[in-house]
């Protein structure tokens, strides 16, 4: 296995349309969310993230906030992060959407 087989892993961050905040599901997981920032989707692929979106937009594999509200990628938000091992990712999928979530944006995704 070379570097790059090792290191192909990101994660990701997709601006959500505003009207994902009818949904009390994601309300409810926002708590302390500031009206004033933005609704984020956090993800984590094996795949280049334009692709990955891509597929969300389409219904393959999609999570139901992104194929419904998903506007685009935030790159500001993740590309100085990636890439990197499975491992990590997984890790960092979960950081990342805690951190947003406690600068007060509304996040969904980041298991």
């Amino acid at each position: 296995m070379t570097w790059v087989d090792e290191f192909h892993h990101s994660v990701y961050v997709i601006l959500l349309d505003e009207a994902v905040l009818k949904h009390p599901s994601v309300l409810r997981l926002n708590r302390k969310r500031h009206p004033s920032k933005p609704c984020l989707y956090v993800g984590m692929t094996g795949l280049p993230v334009e692709h990955r979106f891509e597929n969300h937009k389409h219904g393959y594999k999609s999570a139901w906030v992104v194929r419904k509200y998903g506007v685009r990628l935030l790159p500001e938000l993740f590309a100085h992060l990636n890439p990197m091992p499975f491992e990590a990712a997984v890790q960092m999928e979960m950081e990342l959407a805690e951190d947003l979530r406690a600068e007060g944006y509304t996040v969904t995704g980041g298991k």
